[in-house]
C-alpha cells in the first residue's frame, strides 16, 4: 500500500524520502522517484509532512515513539494511514500533540490497486486545521478525502466500513454458491443481481467468481488484492470496538468467526473473496 502511495506523491511533484524494512519495497519506491532513507528517523528529518503505513497499532506506537516524534520537525504534519485500533490512534495522537505536532489518523479504502492508481478513499480523524493542511497531500494519493471528526474518527469509520465489507462479501459468496447449486448460470445471476436489490460493492466491483463481472483477484486465482488476514484483522478491530462501547454486531462477529476459520485453514494469504472456496467446501 505504502509503495503506491509514495509513488503517487512523487509523481505529484513532492520530494519524498522513503523507508521500508523490506528492501524490495524500498527499491520499488526509489524506482518510482523517491529518495532512499537508511532509517525511519532519517526519512522524517527536516520533513514538512510524515505519512506512515504500518501493519498494526503496536508498530504505529513504536515507530512514532522511537522514530517520528522528536526526529521530525515539530511543525511537521503527521499522517498515519495504517488501520489500527481506535485507542492506540488516540493515544499516539495525544502523545505527539503534547510535543507540538499536528496529527491525523487517515486509514484508507480501495486496496493495492487503488493505492497504485491514486484512487484511494481517505477517512480522516483529527483537528480541522491539520485536515486542511493534509488535503492536498492526501489528494495526490486518492480520489476521495473525507474528514470524519476528531482523532480516532478515521479509524472508527474504517473499521465500521470494513465490517460491512467483510459481511457483504460472505453473503455475496454464499449467494453465488447457492445460485450454482440451484442450477443458475452465474453470469446470468450476476447480470440480474448486479442490477437488483442484491447489488453491493462486493457483487459489482469485486465479484468473487472468476470470469464474472470486472477483473478481480478471483481472475488471478485469488492472488493479490486484500488478504484474508487483513480482513480478519479489521473485523477483530471492529468487534473489539463494539465490545468496548456495548454495541451489538452479530453479523460482524459471525464474519470474524468465518474469516478466522478460513485463515486457520491455511488461506490467510489469499484475497478475502477467496472465502467462497471454503463455502464451496474446497478449503
Amino acid at each position: 500500500m505504502g509503495g503506491g502511495m509514495a509513488a503517487n506523491l512523487a509523481r505529484a511533484g513532492h520530494a519524498v524520502r522513503a523507508f521500508d524494512l523490506s528492501e524490495a519495497a524500498l527499491t520499488k519506491a526509489v524506482e518510482a522517484g523517491c529518495a532512499r532513507a537508511a532509517s525511519a528517523r532519517e526519512a522524517v528529518a527536516g520533513s514538512d509532512a510524515v505519512v506512515t503505513m504500518l501493519p498494526a497499532g503496536t508498530h504505529v506506537a513504536q515507530v512514532y515513539t522511537e522514530s517520528v516524534v522528536g526526529a521530525a520537525p515539530s511543525q511537521a504534519l503527521l499522517i498515519d494511514c495504517s488501520t489500527i485500533d481506535v485507542p492506540t490512534a488516540k493515544r499516539v495522537a495525544a502523545s505527539a500533540a503534547e510535543q507540538g505536532y499536528a496529527v491525523l489518523d487517515a486509514p484508507v479504502s480501495g486496496g493495492i490497486a487503488a493505492a497504485n492508481a491514486g484512487t484511494l478513499t481517505f477517512m480522516v480523524g483529527g483537528p480541522d486545521a491539520a485536515f486542511a493542511r493534509a488535503e492536498p497531500i492526501l489528494g495526490a494519493m486518492g480520489k476521495t478525502v473525507i474528514h470524519a471528526g476528531g482523532n480516532g474518527a478515521g479509524q472508527s469509520a474504517k473499521i465500521v466500513n470494513n465490517m460491512i465489507l467483510g459481511a457483504t462479501m460472505i453473503a455475496t459468496c454464499e449467494a453465488f454458491v447457492l445460485a450454482k447449486k440451484l442450477g443458475l448460470d452465474l453470469q446470468t445471476f450476476y447480470d440480474i443481481s448486479s442490477k437488483a436489490s442484491g447489488q453491493s460493492w462486493s457483487m459489482t466491483s469485486y465479484c468473487p467468481v472468476p470470469g464474472v463481472g470486472p477483473e478481480t483477484p478471483a481472475d488471478r486465482d485469488y492472488q493479490g488484492g486484500f488478504a484474508a488476514a487483513l480482513m480478519l484483522k479489521d473485523l477483530k478491530l471492529a468487534v473489539g470496538a463494539a465490545h468496548d462501547v456495548g454495541a451489538s454486531v452479530p453479523m460482524g462477529a459471525a464474519a470474524e468467526a468465518l474469516y478466522q476459520a478460513f485463515a486457520n485453514g491455511g488461506s490467510a494469504g489469499l484475497d478475502f473473496s477467496a472465502i467462497i472456496k471454503m463455502l464451496e467446501g474446497g478449503r
